[in-house]
């Protein structure tokens, strides 16, 4: 039980980044939707919850130790195989950099201190940081995923968010190609993300597949619904780098620091998962990751020169849209694979 929690918590600090703590993401995928975003966020749940459960057991009974090589194992064509792997390391690249531009607008915002200086700060700790293997991962997660949740919960009690549940509108709900389009894309980039990082977590999770995905995707719906709610009422913030802060900013300086917290984390969490991602699907050796990894963390310096929440809202969606090709690839394929687990 203890190796399927730190599953769990490895699992959860992937998904939940910036994009996502911030309320970017929840805010661009589901809250301009108002009440039909309930249910796009119960669709996203249930298939990152399906493609979590699919990935661990195919890569844990065929004993892969990598994407490329599940890819292979589940008799993809070798240009598909070509193709959904560098989409999967770009979008890992550029997660990786998306989170660094986060971190640098929290504090730019916040405290107005040079986003050169904080780049700076984040790029020598992700190096710090991927020196560790997949063990200091899991215990760094374990360690900030349960203070992240609290702090959600706190800030879900503080908003009142039993009584916006209540305010709900059931018969808004009407179903259309938009909102339902916008939730698979939600699941498809997110599994982009987290494919790589499963594959790595082979020894937490063994003959628990169920329930580590089952624990995962309800812990998800659970945070994304809160911070869902949080902002249901709130028409004035599509313009706000990191609208949940801001929301924080209204309850006090308390709420607003303490949600900063939650905001750092997530994005140490997933920055790492990227990066690892990344790192480990395009080296061979510990002298090539070691040297990638430097290059990738000097390169993130340039990365301050963009836009926290245009990057986003622009590649977010792109990015989403392949995953859901790379989805339907890996849930039709499953069907190979599960005929090899039984040879």
């Amino acid at each position: 039980m203890k190796n399927s929690i730190k599953a769990v918590f490895v699992i959860i600090g992937t998904v939940i980044g910036a994009g996502f703590a911030s309320g970017q993401e929840i805010y661009s995928f589901f809250n301009v939707y108002k009440e039909n975003g309930i249910l796009g966020i119960i669709i996203a749940s249930i298939l990152i919850s399906l493609v979590i459960y699919n990935v661990l057991k195919s890569s844990n009974k065929l004993n892969v130790d990598s994407y490329s090589n599940l890819l292979e194992r589940i008799n993809l064509p070798q240009k598909v195989i070509y193709m959904i792997s560098l989409i999967i390391n770009l979008f890992l690249l550029v997660s990786f950099y998306i989170m660094v531009t986060g971190f640098a607008a929290y504090f730019k915002q916040e405290f107005n201190i040079p986003k050169i200086i904080t780049t700076i700060v984040i790029s020598i700790l992700s190096y710090i940081t991927f020196m560790s293997n997949i063990d200091g991962i899991a215990k760094i997660n374990s360690i900030i995923i349960p203070i992240l949740i609290l702090i959600i919960f706190v800030m879900g009690f503080k908003s009142n968010i039993t009584n916006t549940i209540l305010d709900v509108n059931l018969n808004n709900i009407s179903f259309n190609f938009n909102w339902i389009l916008k939730s698979i894309e939600y699941a498809g980039y997110n599994t982009i993300l987290l494919i790589p990082m499963l594959i790595n977590l082979k020894k937490y999770t063994v003959n628990n597949e169920k329930k580590v995905a089952t624990i995962s995707g309800l812990i998800f719906f659970i945070i994304t619904i809160i911070i869902f709610m949080i902002m249901f009422k709130f028409s004035d913030i599509g313009n706000i780098e990191i609208p949940l802060t801001y929301i924080a900013s209204k309850y006090g300086s308390l709420y607003k620091y303490a949600y900063g917290i939650v905001i750092i984390f997530a994005i140490y969490t997933t920055l790492i998962s990227a990066g690892y991602g990344f790192l480990t699907n395009c080296t061979k050796n510990k002298k090539s990751y070691k040297k990638l990894a430097l290059i990738m963390c000097i390169f993130s310096l340039f990365a301050n020169n963009f836009s926290f929440s245009e990057l986003v809202n622009i590649t977010y969606p792109v990015f989403g849209i392949l995953g859901v090709i790379q989805l339907i690839f890996i849930t039709f394929k499953n069907i190979n694979c599960q005929k090899l687990l039984k040879k």
